[in-house]
């Protein structure tokens, strides 16, 4: 019994680590399609891409921005590595985008 207890422990704590791991992953792609809204909005109005960048890494943290011209639309995509360790270390990354109508409020 003590046998089998020792070797189902540490997979049962593998599992729940990488449960974890995804949960915040997904909690983090949710806050960088916020901001990547928000930054959309921000550069659409006519704001600078400076101010689009800062409310960016305000609201996701540590991010790239690429930004283009879609038609009517200003496009931003946002990306970033993994806020959860082990998941770092293999290179995840979290990406959102996001358009807004250029010119709208």
């Amino acid at each position: 019994m003590t046998a089998e207890f020792a070797a189902v422990v540490p997979a049962i704590v593998l599992v729940l680590a990488f449960c974890l791991g995804g949960i915040q992953l997904a909690t983090q792609n949710l806050r960088m399609t916020d901001a990547a809204a928000d930054a959309a909005r921000s550069l659409a109005r006519g704001d600078g891409s400076d101010v689009a960048a800062g409310r960016a890494a305000t609201i996701a943290g540590a991010v790239t921005m690429n930004t283009r011209q879609q038609g009517e639309f200003v496009c931003v995509e946002l990306s970033a590595g993994s806020a959860f360790g082990p998941l770092a270390l293999v290179g995840v990354e979290a990406r959102a985008q996001s358009c807004a109508l250029a010119g709208g409020l």
